[in-house]
């Protein structure tokens, strides 16, 4: 009677190789060197994985004001603290609905007022006075009546709107670096200076610029704001430069 082959007894701690022979044991006091990983290959000193890529020895990080391209777009600026700059689009999207939010403030504020100037003034205009028997009825003084009351009306208005504004682009900016058009559009003031915070004396000389030489100089509000376009390399705006200040992107 035939007997069956014999085979060597498996080695513990795992199946034989494919061919059916056992690796011989390793002699007593050696150890097995431990393998470089799942694949048997090793990288070689100095490399890093896709995205994780470092400039190599002697040369410089890139400058402030750089960041890596996107495929098929230019360089993003970038401002001091490395987050974008904010584009002239944002900026104006975001003061345009500034400009609304406060306008519809001042207005429920300050409508009361001028429908009491106007129905007085209407008022007093539509009154006659007797002059003479003979010449009938004239208006009272135009000037004291009418035009007086309006120039003080406004006046009360743009007092009031200024307030309004430093209310908003002031105290409320300084909560987060944010106005409520801007966090619409991602937007953020920060200083120029990456290690310090914005503080009343940065918000506040923004607004003189922005909002009083603004009020008091016809046709300021457009050179400051058309300004960004051309400066290099924060894109600021006249009102950013007097305040040391930047506006940047931030994240969603």
């Amino acid at each position: 009677m035939t007997q069956p082959p014999t085979y060597p007894t498996p080695p513990a701690g795992g199946q034989p190789p494919a061919g059916g022979v056992a690796p011989p044991a390793a002699p007593q006091g050696y150890a097995v060197p431990a393998q470089p990983g799942p694949t048997g290959y090793a990288p070689p000193g100095g490399w890093a994985p896709p995205g994780a890529w470092t400039p190599p020895g002697g040369y410089a990080p890139p400058p402030a004001g750089w960041a890596p391209p996107r495929p098929g777009h230019p360089p993003v600026p970038v401002g001091p603290g490395g987050q974008p700059l904010a584009s002239f689009g944002d900026r104006l999207l975001a003061f345009l609905i500034d400009s609304v939010v406060a306008g519809l403030v001042g207005l429920t504020l300050f409508l009361p007022a001028m429908v009491y100037v106007w129905f007085t003034v209407f008022d007093q205009f539509t009154r006659t006075e007797p002059v003479d028997q003979l010449l009938g009825y004239q208006p009272k003084s135009f000037l004291t009546d009418l035009v007086l009351p309006l120039l003080l009306a406004e006046l009360g208005l743009v007092v009031l709107m200024l307030g309004l504004y430093w209310l908003y682009h002031v105290e409320y900016l300084l909560r987060s670096g944010q106005t409520l058009g801007k966090k619409v559009m991602k937007l953020r003031v920060v200083p120029l200076d990456p290690t310090r915070t914005l503080d009343r004396g940065m918000a506040g000389r923004r607004y003189l610029v922005q909002f009083v030489a603004a009020t008091v100089v016809p046709g300021f509000n457009y050179l400051d704001g058309f300004w960004q376009l051309g400066d290099k390399p924060w894109q600021q705006c006249l009102h950013d430069k007097f305040a040391r200040t930047v506006v940047v992107k931030v994240a969603p």
